[in-house]
């Protein structure tokens, strides 16, 4: 079996290591590489879906980027405790149009004792943004380590 530390139960360095390990996952934009984070029979609430299982949210990763274009995400640790993390998260992306968004959200997270991810609960609102607002404009993939987080941006 895989195995994905930190583990739990997690502390306020491993909680938080936890998220940016998924925030990098997530901004190479790669479902290979992501679903590895998770159980074989993963449990997602991601909006209007609701996939289970490693191959479904594979496909729903690769229907997101393929819409979601020059996608970059920024996680932030909410609150942990056991086996469980609360996240929240802002991203921006364009269409295929190049309107710009801003996605928001929040994240509750619940592990096994190998670290991998076994629920994945999001809520998420996004609204249009202007190209001069958007606050990501790093290259595309991990975000730099110098690059200013949620709370220092004011989101």
């Amino acid at each position: 079996e895989m195995e994905r530390p930190p583990f739990p139960p997690f502390t306020a360095e491993s909680a938080a290591q936890k998220a940016r390990a998924a925030e990098d996952a997530w901004n190479s934009r790669d479902a290979d590489r992501v679903v590895l984070a998770y159980t074989p029979d993963t449990k997602w609430r991601n909006r209007n879906e609701f996939p289970v299982g490693c191959e479904q949210v594979h496909g729903f990763l690769v229907r997101k980027w393929k819409r979601e274009l020059e996608y970059r995400l920024i996680k932030e640790v909410w609150a942990f405790g056991g086996n469980r993390i609360a996240v929240r998260f802002a991203y921006e992306y364009r269409d295929d149009s190049h309107n710009w968004f801003r996605a928001h959200g929040n994240e509750n997270w619940q592990f096994d004792e190998a670290g991998l991810m076994e629920e994945r609960h999001a809520s998420i609102n996004e609204l249009p943004i202007s190209e001069a607002d958007r606050l990501f404009r790093w290259p595309l993939g991990a975000r730099p380590a110098d690059h200013k987080g949620l709370s220092d941006l004011g989101l």
